[in-house]
């Protein structure tokens, strides 16, 4: 259950843009990442707005990013657990374990959700006939 108590918004912000400077700093996530997101500085904001719904309970978050991963080409399973090893490198260094265990849960299960609904989505193309 997200509570204010659990960690403050410049922890919040700190999870964020550390993990996305990992990210892009990555040779394998790096470029997968800089080819679909054009505009940095809005992206950040949005997950900010993410993860402080998802820890904080601040429900500022607006999006279907189910849509967005779905569309991208030749994701694989690896790249996911990728992702979250990234993310806990992340969380690891935040000082608050409360916090950092609450979002390693949590990036768990967004993950999870984000490889089935993709592989829902190529399953499905799959049998429209789409490429």
């Amino acid at each position: 259950m997200p509570t204010p108590d659990l960690c403050t918004e410049e922890e919040v912000t700190r999870l964020v843009h550390g993990f996305y400077a990992r990210i892009r700093q990555d040779p394998l996530l790096g470029p997968i990442f800089d080819t679909h997101i054009r505009q940095w500085d809005p992206h950040l904001a949005t997950m900010v707005d993410f993860w402080s719904g998802a820890l904080r309970g601040t429900a500022r978050f607006r999006g279907a990013p189910m849509p967005k991963h779905a569309a991208l080409p030749g994701l694989r399973a690896d790249l996911f657990h990728h992702w979250l090893a990234l993310f806990r490198q992340t969380t690891a260094t935040l000082g608050n374990e409360p916090m950092a265990e609450r979002a390693n849960e949590l990036a768990l299960r967004v993950a999870e959700s984000l490889w089935y609904g993709y592989q829902a989505a190529r399953s499905a193309d799959a049998r429209e006939g789409v490429a």
